[in-house]
Protein backbone atom coordinates (compact mmCIF):
# COMPACT_ATOMS: atom_id res chain seq x y z
CA UNK A 1 0.00 0.00 0.00
CA UNK A 2 1.48 3.45 -0.94
CA UNK A 3 1.89 5.95 2.13
CA UNK A 4 -1.43 7.82 0.83
CA UNK A 5 -3.80 4.55 0.46
CA UNK A 6 -4.06 5.17 -3.18
CA UNK A 7 -3.15 2.01 -4.37
CA UNK A 8 -4.82 -0.03 -1.96
CA UNK A 9 -8.31 1.67 -2.03
CA UNK A 10 -10.29 -1.06 -3.79
CA UNK A 11 -9.29 -2.93 -0.67
CA UNK A 12 -7.35 -2.40 2.78
CA UNK A 13 -8.33 1.40 2.64
CA UNK A 14 -11.81 1.12 1.57
CA UNK A 15 -12.31 -1.53 4.70
CA UNK A 16 -10.77 1.24 6.76
CA UNK A 17 -13.04 3.84 5.91
CA UNK A 18 -15.59 1.16 6.70
CA UNK A 19 -14.35 1.02 10.12
CA UNK A 20 -14.57 4.49 10.55
CA UNK A 21 -17.89 4.67 9.48
CA UNK A 22 -18.36 2.57 12.36
CA UNK A 23 -17.91 5.78 14.45
CA UNK A 24 -19.61 8.13 12.43
CA UNK A 25 -22.68 10.22 13.24
CA UNK A 26 -24.49 12.45 10.32
CA UNK A 27 -27.03 15.41 11.64
CA UNK A 28 -28.91 17.19 9.58
CA UNK A 29 -28.30 20.67 10.49
CA UNK A 30 -31.48 22.69 11.13
CA UNK A 31 -30.98 24.87 14.49
CA UNK A 32 -29.55 28.02 15.48
CA UNK A 33 -27.08 26.63 17.61
CA UNK A 34 -26.06 23.59 14.93
CA UNK A 35 -25.60 26.61 12.43
CA UNK A 36 -23.46 28.51 14.66
CA UNK A 37 -21.24 25.18 15.31
CA UNK A 38 -21.28 24.76 11.48
CA UNK A 39 -19.86 28.14 11.23
CA UNK A 40 -16.75 27.85 13.91
CA UNK A 41 -16.07 25.12 11.85
CA UNK A 42 -15.97 26.56 8.20
CA UNK A 43 -14.11 29.14 10.13
CA UNK A 44 -11.41 27.33 11.15
CA UNK A 45 -10.96 25.05 8.15
CA UNK A 46 -11.39 28.19 5.62
CA UNK A 47 -8.67 30.25 7.54
CA UNK A 48 -6.87 27.22 7.30
CA UNK A 49 -5.88 27.38 3.65
CA UNK A 50 -6.90 30.77 3.13
CA UNK A 51 -10.35 30.14 1.22
CA UNK A 52 -12.50 33.21 1.92
CA UNK A 53 -12.39 36.53 3.59
CA UNK A 54 -13.68 35.57 7.00
CA UNK A 55 -17.27 37.56 7.77
CA UNK A 56 -20.33 36.71 8.77
CA UNK A 57 -22.06 36.69 5.46
CA UNK A 58 -19.29 34.41 3.84
CA UNK A 59 -19.51 31.67 6.52
CA UNK A 60 -23.51 31.75 6.80
CA UNK A 61 -25.66 32.94 3.92
CA UNK A 62 -28.93 32.58 2.38
CA UNK A 63 -27.96 29.54 0.68
CA UNK A 64 -27.70 27.58 3.92
CA UNK A 65 -31.64 28.47 4.29
CA UNK A 66 -32.77 27.53 0.67
CA UNK A 67 -35.62 25.11 0.39
CA UNK A 68 -33.23 22.80 -1.77
CA UNK A 69 -30.49 22.90 0.64
CA UNK A 70 -29.57 20.24 2.98
CA UNK A 71 -26.41 21.43 5.69
CA UNK A 72 -24.62 18.41 7.35
CA UNK A 73 -22.52 18.03 10.36
CA UNK A 74 -20.96 14.97 10.25
CA UNK A 75 -19.48 13.35 13.92
CA UNK A 76 -16.56 11.23 14.59
CA UNK A 77 -16.38 9.93 17.94
CA UNK A 78 -19.07 13.04 18.75
CA UNK A 79 -16.83 15.47 17.40
CA UNK A 80 -18.12 17.87 14.60
CA UNK A 81 -15.36 16.94 11.99
CA UNK A 82 -16.41 18.24 8.80
CA UNK A 83 -19.57 19.86 7.01
CA UNK A 84 -20.56 20.01 3.76
CA UNK A 85 -24.27 21.89 2.01
CA UNK A 86 -26.13 19.91 -0.91
CA UNK A 87 -28.25 21.01 -3.01
CA UNK A 88 -30.67 19.96 -5.16
CA UNK A 89 -30.70 21.60 -8.17
CA UNK A 90 -33.89 21.30 -10.47
CA UNK A 91 -35.10 23.38 -14.07
CA UNK A 92 -37.39 25.19 -11.51
CA UNK A 93 -35.20 25.65 -8.91
CA UNK A 94 -31.37 26.94 -9.93
CA UNK A 95 -29.71 27.78 -6.39
CA UNK A 96 -27.00 26.65 -5.60
CA UNK A 97 -23.48 27.08 -4.18
CA UNK A 98 -21.75 26.17 -7.86
CA UNK A 99 -24.16 28.34 -9.59
CA UNK A 100 -22.68 31.44 -8.25
CA UNK A 101 -19.62 31.21 -10.44
CA UNK A 102 -20.12 28.79 -13.61
CA UNK A 103 -24.07 29.98 -14.02
CA UNK A 104 -24.16 29.45 -17.67
CA UNK A 105 -21.90 26.46 -17.65
CA UNK A 106 -24.80 25.08 -14.96
CA UNK A 107 -27.91 26.38 -16.79
CA UNK A 108 -26.58 24.53 -20.08
CA UNK A 109 -27.77 21.77 -17.86
CA UNK A 110 -30.86 22.46 -16.73
CA UNK A 111 -32.05 23.63 -19.54
CA UNK A 112 -32.08 19.92 -21.03
CA UNK A 113 -34.20 18.97 -18.19
CA UNK A 114 -31.78 17.44 -15.82
CA UNK A 115 -31.77 16.91 -12.06
CA UNK A 116 -28.62 17.90 -10.33
CA UNK A 117 -26.61 17.43 -6.96
CA UNK A 118 -24.23 20.27 -6.10
CA UNK A 119 -21.90 19.83 -2.72
CA UNK A 120 -20.91 23.06 -1.70
CA UNK A 121 -19.02 24.48 1.59
CA UNK A 122 -17.46 21.23 2.28
CA UNK A 123 -15.10 22.25 5.24
CA UNK A 124 -12.97 19.48 7.65
CA UNK A 125 -11.30 20.34 11.08
CA UNK A 126 -7.35 20.80 10.16
CA UNK A 127 -6.67 19.82 13.55
CA UNK A 128 -7.67 16.16 12.34
CA UNK A 129 -4.61 14.10 12.24
CA UNK A 130 -3.10 10.78 9.81
CA UNK A 131 -5.79 8.19 8.65
CA UNK A 132 -8.96 9.90 9.68
CA UNK A 133 -7.87 13.27 8.08
CA UNK A 134 -7.61 11.15 4.78
CA UNK A 135 -10.78 9.51 5.51
CA UNK A 136 -12.63 12.45 6.29
CA UNK A 137 -13.07 13.72 2.47
CA UNK A 138 -15.12 10.16 1.45
CA UNK A 139 -16.62 10.55 5.08
CA UNK A 140 -18.25 14.24 4.12
CA UNK A 141 -19.06 13.03 0.63
CA UNK A 142 -21.23 10.36 1.78
CA UNK A 143 -24.31 12.05 1.59
CA UNK A 144 -23.93 13.56 -1.52
CA UNK A 145 -23.49 10.01 -2.90
CA UNK A 146 -26.94 9.23 -1.00
CA UNK A 147 -28.55 12.76 -2.89
CA UNK A 148 -28.01 11.56 -5.81
CA UNK A 149 -29.54 8.38 -5.50
CA UNK A 150 -32.32 10.07 -3.44
CA UNK A 151 -33.32 12.88 -5.69
CA UNK A 152 -32.72 10.26 -9.24
CA UNK A 153 -30.14 12.96 -10.22
CA UNK A 154 -28.79 13.17 -13.96
CA UNK A 155 -25.34 14.40 -12.60
CA UNK A 156 -23.20 15.46 -9.44
CA UNK A 157 -21.58 18.93 -9.77
CA UNK A 158 -18.38 19.70 -8.18
CA UNK A 159 -16.60 22.99 -8.08
CA UNK A 160 -13.16 23.04 -6.48
CA UNK A 161 -9.55 23.91 -6.64
CA UNK A 162 -7.84 22.61 -10.07
CA UNK A 163 -5.71 20.92 -7.84
CA UNK A 164 -8.14 18.73 -6.48
CA UNK A 165 -10.13 17.36 -9.81
CA UNK A 166 -7.82 14.69 -10.16
CA UNK A 167 -9.38 13.04 -6.66
CA UNK A 168 -12.89 13.66 -8.01
CA UNK A 169 -12.03 11.62 -11.64
CA UNK A 170 -10.30 9.31 -9.96
CA UNK A 171 -13.71 8.58 -7.05
CA UNK A 172 -17.03 9.38 -9.06
CA UNK A 173 -15.36 9.60 -12.98
CA UNK A 174 -15.83 13.03 -13.27
CA UNK A 175 -15.20 15.01 -15.91
CA UNK A 176 -14.07 18.87 -16.74
CA UNK A 177 -17.05 21.26 -17.36
CA UNK A 178 -14.39 24.25 -16.49
CA UNK A 179 -10.65 23.63 -16.48
CA UNK A 180 -9.71 26.54 -14.63
CA UNK A 181 -11.44 29.89 -13.69
CA UNK A 182 -9.80 32.87 -12.14
CA UNK A 183 -10.90 35.78 -9.76
CA UNK A 184 -13.98 34.01 -8.46
CA UNK A 185 -14.84 36.53 -5.75
CA UNK A 186 -15.65 35.80 -2.93
CA UNK A 187 -13.02 33.01 -3.10
CA UNK A 188 -9.27 33.49 -2.64
CA UNK A 189 -8.41 30.70 -5.20
CA UNK A 190 -8.93 29.41 -9.02
CA UNK A 191 -11.62 26.89 -9.46
CA UNK A 192 -12.58 24.47 -12.07
CA UNK A 193 -16.34 22.97 -12.51
CA UNK A 194 -16.76 19.13 -12.88
CA UNK A 195 -19.54 17.09 -13.22
CA UNK A 196 -20.25 12.81 -12.59
CA UNK A 197 -22.63 10.98 -14.93
CA UNK A 198 -25.07 9.37 -12.09
CA UNK A 199 -27.18 7.75 -14.16
CA UNK A 200 -24.97 4.03 -14.15
CA UNK A 201 -22.10 4.60 -12.12
CA UNK A 202 -23.37 4.12 -8.82
CA UNK A 203 -22.71 -0.22 -9.00
CA UNK A 204 -18.81 0.68 -10.00
CA UNK A 205 -18.29 3.20 -7.22
CA UNK A 206 -20.03 1.08 -4.58
CA UNK A 207 -17.85 -1.91 -5.41
CA UNK A 208 -14.90 0.20 -4.98
CA UNK A 209 -16.19 2.64 -1.93
CA UNK A 210 -18.45 0.32 -0.43
CA UNK A 211 -19.41 3.17 2.44
CA UNK A 212 -21.11 5.28 0.06
CA UNK A 213 -23.73 2.27 -0.04
CA UNK A 214 -27.15 2.77 2.20
CA UNK A 215 -30.54 1.89 2.68
CA UNK A 216 -33.42 3.32 1.62
CA UNK A 217 -34.63 4.53 5.12
CA UNK A 218 -31.52 6.32 6.21
CA UNK A 219 -31.82 8.34 2.50
CA UNK A 220 -35.13 9.44 3.64
CA UNK A 221 -34.10 10.82 7.24
CA UNK A 222 -31.24 12.57 5.41
CA UNK A 223 -33.34 14.16 2.74
CA UNK A 224 -37.13 13.82 3.45
CA UNK A 225 -39.69 16.78 3.89
CA UNK A 226 -39.82 16.74 7.81
CA UNK A 227 -43.23 15.91 7.77
CA UNK A 228 -42.55 13.00 6.10
CA UNK A 229 -40.54 11.83 8.74
CA UNK A 230 -41.83 13.63 11.97
CA UNK A 231 -39.72 12.07 14.72
CA UNK A 232 -36.07 11.62 12.88
CA UNK A 233 -33.59 11.03 15.19
CA UNK A 234 -31.38 13.76 15.65
CA UNK A 235 -28.55 12.17 14.35
CA UNK A 236 -28.47 9.27 11.81
CA UNK A 237 -26.47 6.78 11.70
CA UNK A 238 -24.88 5.14 8.77
CA UNK A 239 -26.29 2.21 7.19
CA UNK A 240 -23.64 1.31 4.95
CA UNK A 241 -22.70 -2.43 6.40
CA UNK A 242 -26.41 -3.00 6.08
CA UNK A 243 -26.83 -2.31 2.74
CA UNK A 244 -23.87 -4.16 1.61
CA UNK A 245 -24.82 -7.05 4.14
CA UNK A 246 -27.14 -10.08 3.25
CA UNK A 247 -29.44 -9.19 6.50
CA UNK A 248 -29.70 -5.33 5.41
CA UNK A 249 -33.64 -5.38 3.39
CA UNK A 250 -34.87 -7.38 6.83
CA UNK A 251 -33.34 -4.92 9.18
CA UNK A 252 -34.07 -2.16 7.10
CA UNK A 253 -38.12 -3.06 7.12
CA UNK A 254 -37.68 -3.86 10.63
CA UNK A 255 -36.46 -0.45 11.64
CA UNK A 256 -39.30 1.52 9.56
CA UNK A 257 -42.19 -1.01 10.98
CA UNK A 258 -42.91 -2.61 7.35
Amino acid sequence: MGADGRQAEPGIFSEKLMQLLDRVEYRRVETGEDIEDIARLRYKAYKAVNLMELTGSTLIDDLDFDSHAYVFGIYLDENLVSTVRVHHVTPDHRASTSGIIFGPEIDTFLDAGMVLIDPGRLAVDPEVLGDEMRALPYLTLRPVAMACEYFSADRCLTACRPRHTAFYKRIFASETIVACRENLGVYNADGALLAARVRGQRPSILDRYPIFDSEPFERRMMFADRHEVPFAPLTILPTARIAQGSYGRAYARAFAGG
